[in-house]
């Protein structure tokens, strides 16, 4: 059994990253970037104008000629004398000699000339070219996750294709004897089995989007047989159940016998603690607990780090925070605890129901409150550590 620190840190060395893949700008939602990327061209390419208004030569003038007009997608070769302005339109081309555009409810105008009531400074309400970015310098940095606006701003720039990291493909294996699909009739002995759907929510929290679930009966032939198919598919594989010391768990044993290498066994942790971790080729196992709790916490702590480590991420760990604590807590244990808790913005709040098997606060959690396995008790108002989940 080892420590949550040496969890950690064995799953973080033996986490590679996946090989990289070239895409289309408007598929890499949710990728990381494989390679920096270099603009193409300015943005803006030219200068705009950053409102519907006149724009002019600023001078001590307040009454201008209309010589023309500027509409978005136009390019205008006017060139303005010191006593001229044109009409222009928000994203429009601004006249090389022309410095300053006024905004058009600051001017009184009829068919020929202007008269601005309200001068602005010089050079406003002009986007000036490569004011968001220039030519040849970089727009993202590799590692850099691909979101919404990312995708927008490449678009923007005419770049059609990025290099990203493929995501890994990923498993679950549900194990039980005990279990039954919702919709199914409940029979005396039996449990709904929740699992596999939960772990495939929260990888899709971190980008992953397909995963494929498996189940199997507890017995070692039908368990290694399950397993040697997915470990020659996927990349990423989450067991769920079947990893403690019974008589019908057959996780560990099956892993084994298909030449998975074990890298540890069992961490110093409640909830959570009977977790194996191993490796094949570079196909990553998770062993987690069948208890729901544990399964997700253990997911959280080691599992999600993981996989946003083989996706390229450059922080694969969300950053803890510090909050005071609202009441006292006792470790008698000699374990690390990860406690079920919700915090605002001074304090937090453990919560009730904090069983392995209980799934009713961790709906309602928004964070895992961490006491050391050397930290016998805090006291209220005590700061404390949490590892936010929502």
């Amino acid at each position: 059994m080892i420590k949550v620190e040496e969890a950690i840190a064995i799953i973080e060395a033996n986490s590679v990253k996946m090989p990289s893949k070239r895409i289309s700008v408007n598929k890499a939602l949710g990728y990381v970037l494989a390679e920096k990327v270099i603009s193409p061209i300015h943005m803006p390419p030219f200068r705009q104008s950053a409102m519907d208004g006149y724009a002019f030569t600023h001078s001590i003038r307040h009454q201008y000629d209309i010589v023309g007009i500027s509409q978005a997608g136009d390019h205008s070769n006017i060139k303005l004398k010191s006593t001229e302005a044109i009409r222009i339109f928000t994203g429009a081309f601004v006249p090389d000699n022309a410095d300053t555009v006024v905004m058009q409810e600051h001017v009184m105008a009829n068919k020929n000339s202007i008269l601005i009531a309200t001068m602005p400074e010089k050079n406003a309400n002009v986007r000036l070219k490569g004011e968001q970015i220039g030519k040849d310098d970089v727009v993202f940095e590799a590692n850099t996750l691909l979101t919404p606006a990312a995708i927008g701003f490449l678009a923007c720039l005419g770049i059609t294709e990025v290099e990203v990291y493929k995501k890994p493909k990923a498993a679950i294996l549900v194990t039980g004897n005990e279990l039954v699909q919702p919709g199914e009739k409940l029979k005396k002995g039996k449990i709904f089995e929740s699992n596999s759907v939960m772990l495939e929510a929260a990888l899709q929290t971190i980008g992953i989007q397909k995963t494929k679930i498996y189940r199997v009966k507890d017995n070692l032939k039908a368990t290694k047989k399950a397993l040697k198919s997915l470990l020659s598919k996927y990349d990423i594989i989450l067991i769920s159940g079947g990893i403690s010391v019974g008589d019908y768990d057959f996780v560990k044993e099956a892993l084994l016998q298909n030449d998975v290498t074990e890298l540890f066994y069992k961490i110093n942790q409640k909830p959570g603690k009977p977790m194996f971790f191993g490796s094949k080729n570079e196909t990553l196992v998770f062993a987690l607990p069948g208890n729901p709790a544990s399964s997700l916490t253990n997911f959280y702590v080691y599992a999600a780090p993981a996989v946003k480590k083989r996706m390229g991420f450059s922080e694969i760990y969300r950053p803890k925070v510090v909050r005071k604590l609202n009441s006292d807590i006792k470790n008698n244990s000699g374990k690390t605890l990860f406690l079920k808790a919700k915090y605002d913005e001074t304090s937090v709040t453990v919560l009730e129901g904090q069983s392995s098997a209980m799934l009713n606060t961790f709906a309602v959690a928004n964070s895992l409150l961490i006491v050391p396995e050397n930290v016998e008790s805090y006291q209220k108002d005590q700061l404390v550590t949490l590892l936010p989940i929502d």
